[in-house]
């Protein structure tokens, strides 16, 4: 009976956390060409990486981050990646 407990307090400790990250999440949206190099948030908006950290330089406008609702545009950023042909560099 003890493994059984310990199974539902891990499963009930992870929904905990999962939530309680998606409310974080919640107050946040992306925000493109803001990253400086090597602090973006995940991949690319044109798919040329896929993780956080690999933007090459300062403010790409396919390299993106989290911020606060409502303070992309005052930072200068954009809410949607700058479309770009394949292959194309900026």
């Amino acid at each position: 009976m003890n493994k059984r407990h310990a199974l539902i307090a891990a499963a009930l400790a992870t929904a905990c956390v999962s939530a309680s990250a998606a409310d974080k999440m919640a107050d946040k949206e992306k925000c493109y060409g803001i990253a400086k190099a090597g602090q973006n948030d995940c991949a690319t908006g044109d798919g040329t990486h896929s993780c956080a950290g690999q933007s090459k330089k300062d403010n790409a406008p396919n390299e993106w981050k989290f911020v606060a609702k409502g303070s992309c545009e005052k930072m200068g950023g954009k809410m949607m990646a700058e479309k770009m042909n394949v292959g194309e560099k900026k």
